[in-house]
């Protein structure tokens, strides 16, 4: 394993950080990327059912990838800055500065609007909502309320023109993790980080807007993904190390993951609640 060239791919993403996501992997880089192939090593795509922020995608680089999540909100950022990384960077940085206009911004109505201006408007919430949440209301309407503007130019232009071609070699989907998984074919790589709250069965995640990730759709995670198996399809997945989800996997994997260093630098958590699942022992 090419440890060296794993930390060069983690160096990469905090260059290419451009999205808040709860729950995504940042933190964790470190304890997941060397369990991971090489992106220059998937024969096939390099699949994502739950994209989030990307944080794993953009670490090991991989030739081709397919990404999706429900979200369709943050995928058409995706799709906006994929396209018009120019156009959507000009749009964010017009949108004024005042809680006021935070507000009139989250609660316009932007079926009409082009993708870039929606891509915009999107990041913009995304930078100034309150701890980069990712909440809907029952009509499906962004409902997060104001955070301030201290994490709005953490990003510039060049920021966006990175992912935009970081994202040339990418399908993005608005699917199911269950058709994603099951559309995989031999040759592809998985890998999943499904909503979860750290020791708990289910929880009510931001990655599906108002819907909740119960039990229920961990037991069809883990049916698809041992169809997977015998399809002989590589997987690895970030889950929650309560037992009823681990018994789900029995006979796979398992390697606790780190917390990370928080706001406590240098100090690192042994008992983080999260585990990586793998359907192998060998990367290759």
């Amino acid at each position: 394993m090419n440890l060296f060239l794993k930390n060069q791919y983690y160096n990469q993403y905090q260059k290419l950080k451009f999205v808040r996501y709860p729950g995504g992997k940042n933190r964790l880089l470190a304890s997941i990327v060397p369990l991971l192939p090489l992106g220059e090593d998937i024969q096939g795509n390099y699949v994502e059912p739950f994209v989030g922020s990307g944080s794993v995608f953009f670490s090991i680089n991989p030739k081709k990838a397919i990404l999706s999540d429900t979200n369709q909100e943050l995928i058409e950022l995706y799709r906006g800055i994929k396209k018009y990384p120019d156009k959507v960077w000009e749009i964010f940085e017009g949108f004024p500065t005042t809680k006021n206009s935070y507000y009139q911004t989250r609660d316009m109505k932007t079926r009409k609007y082009s993708l870039p201006f929606r891509a915009a408007r999107i990041l913009y919430l995304n930078r100034t909502c309150f701890k980069g949440m990712w909440r809907y209301n029952q009509n499906g309407e962004f409902n997060v309320g104001y955070g301030g503007q201290d994490r709005r130019w953490v990003i510039d232009k060049e920021n966006l023109i990175q992912v935009s071609k970081r994202l040339r070699k990418v399908s993005l989907q608005t699917k199911d993790f269950e058709e994603v998984i099951d559309n995989c074919s031999r040759g592809d790589f998985l890998f999943l980080d499904p909503p979860y709250s750290a020791g708990r069965v289910e929880t009510i995640h931001y990655h599906y807007s108002t819907n909740q990730f119960r039990f229920e759709d961990h037991q069809r995670l883990a049916k698809s993904l041992k169809r997977a198996n015998r399809r002989g399809i590589k997987w690895a997945m970030t889950t929650s190390s309560h037992i009823e989800i681990k018994k789900l996997f029995s006979g796979f994997n398992f390697h606790s993951i780190l917390m990370g260093i928080g706001n406590r630098p240098g100090i690192l958590s042994m008992n983080s609640g999260e585990v990586l699942i793998k359907n192998y022992s060998k990367i290759n």
